[in-house]
């Protein structure tokens, strides 16, 4: 009986063993990188001084429910914020691919980031590709146990406070610190250091591609936003092909005239392009779901054919309009499309939107509700007396002193009782007792009134809250 190959629900994975390369590119994305955990890492330690709160730059305050973030308090009501934070960065990840591909992927997700990071770890432990290769193939010994032991335990360290930052966002920096090594953090700390531990080494340091291949959705959906128009990392067909296809360089052919005249292309076939890509493919087979438009093969290929005294370009960021035209052009964005328009069109809207909702954002807030319980009292005098509640919330950072008027109402109307200004401490809030006393001949004039409450610590901080007087005969 013949044997049949049994059928693998799972490929299994050929660990990527990237080559080092230099350019723009590649320096653009070390920039990002180091830009990038200069600011996770350090923002937790930067201090900011407060009255009340965390003294911190940015901080998550979960237990009184406020967020820091420097001189901006963010509270749970402030929730809207967050949706239109959240709208904002999806519409630029659409405007972004429009217009040139899969670039966020390339350049600034976190998996990126974090799988530079650890390559960068790997190469500097185990040395360039070729000697890894062998490191690879090698037994067991000394040297291979001191090179991959002391690049794991360095991924190890880096996961660990990566985690670790993360959770000092959720408090005072060194104080959390502390406790978290003495034993007496939250048990929410551990779990999410450890967690985001384990998750951190496994994503960058061992699975890397494969999130973004299996994992992540954006890679799966973004074709739905390519259009001839995008730009992406592209290879010039034919330039690179000729007609009878690639070839190395060998005798005459290293002259490119002498290749263009057997109909060979300008790719000499060194597989430069391939070796440099973070996620394995060879870009020279066309656009793929995987690339993540990091440029690196770019990098690579200029510097061949600059060495060879070819033109550079062969691989590059261009449009498959262009690319594939008779006569390419010099690539440049396609931004005057309605889809582009509409993308920014939306940012633009939405980003002034939270601007000016921020910057008008008042540091207290207040509600007032009329006592029904009863509608309206009758005097002893005859007077018709009516019961309001104020509720103050103190936003801002330090205690602030609150006055209580009324617009609309005759002199007199309005009775505080013995709290002419209200004193609210930060992060507190305040039920203020408010009565109105009108005369039965005034009732129909003031119908309608306004309460106004206004901050003694800041003269822009006022608010005024339209009314109605109830009474029997009000008609209301």
């Amino acid at each position: 009986m013949e044997s049949q190959d049994s059928l693998e629900l799972y490929q299994k994975r050929i660990p990527i063993i990237t080559r080092s390369v230099k350019g723009k590119f590649r320096r653009f994305k070390t920039t990002v990188l180091l830009l990038g955990f200069a600011v996770f890492f350090l923002l937790p330690w930067v201090p900011w001084h407060r009255a009340h709160g965390i003294p911190q730059a940015v901080a998550f305050d979960v237990t009184q429910r406020k967020f820091y973030i420097f001189n901006l308090i963010v509270y749970p009501q402030d929730v809207f914020w967050l949706a239109f934070l959240l709208f904002i960065a999806a519409v630029f990840l659409f405007f972004i691919t429009t217009l040139l591909g899969r670039a966020f992927c390339g350049y600034f997700c976190f998996q990126t980031l974090w799988t530079d990071a650890f390559m960068f770890v790997e190469r500097w432990m185990q040395g360039e590709r070729s000697v890894r290769m062998k490191l690879q193939k090698q037994a067991w010994n000394g040297e291979k146990l001191v090179k991959v032991g002391g690049t794991y335990a360095i991924w190890l360290l880096i996961s660990f406070w990566t985690g670790m930052t993360f959770v000092l966002y959720y408090g005072y920096a060194p104080d959390l610190l502390h406790r978290f090594f003495t034993g007496d953090a939250a048990s929410a700390a551990y779990i999410t250091v450890f967690g985001l531990t384990f998750s951190t080494l496994i994503a960058a340091g061992f699975m890397r591609e494969q999130i973004c291949a299996y994992v992540c959705p954006y890679g799966r959906f973004q074709s739905v936003m390519y259009e001839p128009e995008t730009l992406a990392v592209t290879y010039e067909y034919r330039r690179g092909e000729g007609k009878n296809g690639r070839i190395g360089m060998k005798g005459e052919l290293k002259q490119r005239e002498k290749r263009q005249e057997q109909g060979y292309g300008d790719c000499i076939d060194c597989s430069i392009c391939v070796q440099v890509c973070p996620v394995g493919i060879d870009i020279r087979e066309g656009l793929q779901y995987r690339c993540i438009s990091c440029g690196l093969c770019i990098d690579g290929c200029n510097e061949v054919m600059k060495s060879v005294g070819f033109p550079q370009g062969l691989i590059r960021y261009d449009s498959e309009l262009n690319a594939e035209s008779a006569a390419p052009k010099a690539p440049h964005l396609h931004w005057k499309r309605l889809k582009v328009l509409g993308y920014f069109a939306a940012l633009v809207v939405m980003t002034t939107g939270l601007i000016v909702d921020i910057a008008n954002e008042k540091d207290f807030e207040c509600s007032v509700e009329q006592i029904r319980q009863p509608l309206y009292v009758t005097m002893s005098n005859g007077d018709i007396r009516d019961r309001y509640e104020i509720r103050l919330t103190n936003q801002a950072d330090e205690s602030v002193r609150f006055h209580i008027s009324a617009e609309g109402l005759p002199p007199g109307a309005l009775n505080l009782g013995l709290m002419q200004d209200a004193l609210v401490h930060s992060g507190h809030s305040i039920i203020v007792d408010v009565g109105v006393e009108l005369k039965p001949d005034q009732i129909k004039q003031y119908k309608s009134f306004e309460f106004v409450i206004q901050s003694l610590a800041n003269d822009k901080d006022r608010v005024e809250v339209p009314m109605n007087f109830f009474s029997e005969s009000s008609g209301i």
